[in-house]
């Protein structure tokens, strides 16, 4: 686990039996793990969208007093290199912020098995759906557009609407037993009923989120987290584009052809000449 502000709040939580209304405040914390050791009750409620009691009793939850104990623990847990960050402008503290999320990736991939599991889930899935809507929507595209080169028969579902649950009945009816996703804040509702109805078809969700308190969780049967940036205007997601190339290595490694199958376009590439050398 590193020790970016993010990661502390994601081993602060572990191992506690959240509600479903705790899990969102703990998702919001996530979200502004800069800001959280600085937030009155109120605020933090205000931007959870949940009650000040109820961010009380999501402090007591984690065996704190109240909430100005869990304050005061966050704050006296922030490396001396926090404060020092004030002396960058908001555009060096984004890229600073998004160093740290990557550094929290890199922490855990230390324990690879997760990502081997989801390797071995969507290689053997015939057809292979990726979903990712609005924000993920690139997210997806972006793996399904690589995977594609290793993996003979890959569904991008980037479009929302009545269609999405027919192409998702459409990749079970072709074989499909795994479905991967990429969910990034704000979680557009479909995305949530879509997961919930994948898994009832049958499917095995694999998902890449912001966190493991984020919306999709409980419709998901492994969650791969990777923080997204908050500093500008719009999220900053470098770390769930990296673990997607992870998750594409995890991938090829379980396909035994892969390795071919690249090969042979890059013969077909030079052949028609595609690339500019």
């Amino acid at each position: 686990m590193s020790d970016s502000p993010a990661g502390r709040l994601q081993a602060l939580f572990e191992g506690h039996r959240l509600t479903p209304t705790q899990r969102r405040i703990a998702h919001c914390m996530v979200r502004r793990a800069g800001d959280v050791p600085f937030l009155s009750s109120v605020e933090l409620a205000e931007l959870a969208g949940v009650s000040q009691p109820s961010v009380t009793r999501f402090a007591v939850a984690l065996g704190f007093d109240g909430y100005p104990a869990l304050r005061k623990h966050l704050r006296d847990s922030m490396p001396a290199a926090a404060e020092e960050a004030s002396g960058h402008n908001e555009y060096q503290q984004a890229v600073l912020a998004e160093i740290e999320n990557l550094q929290h990736l890199a922490g855990l991939l230390a324990d690879p098995a997760p990502v081997e599991r989801a390797g071995r889930l969507l290689a053997g899935s015939r057809p292979l759906p990726v979903l990712g809507l609005r924000a993920a929507s690139s997210q997806a595209r972006g793996f399904a557009y690589f995977a594609a080169k290793v993996h003979p028969d890959v569904r991008l579902l980037d479009e929302g609407g009545s269609m999405l649950t027919d192409r998702i009945d459409a990749a079970v009816r072709a074989g499909a037993t795994a479905l991967l996703c990429f969910a990034l804040p704000r979680h557009p509702k479909e995305v949530v009923e879509a997961l919930e109805y994948a898994r009832a078809a049958g499917l095995t969700v694999v998902t890449v989120a912001e966190s493991a308190f984020a919306p999709v969780a409980a419709h998901s049967d492994l969650l791969i987290p990777a923080a997204v940036g908050t500093g500008l205007a719009f999220d900053t997601a470098c770390a769930p584009m990296l673990l997607g190339r992870v998750l594409l290595e995890a991938m090829a490694d379980e396909l035994p052809d892969a390795q071919a199958r690249l090969e042979e376009f890059d013969t077909k590439a030079a052949s028609r000449g595609l690339f500019v050398e």
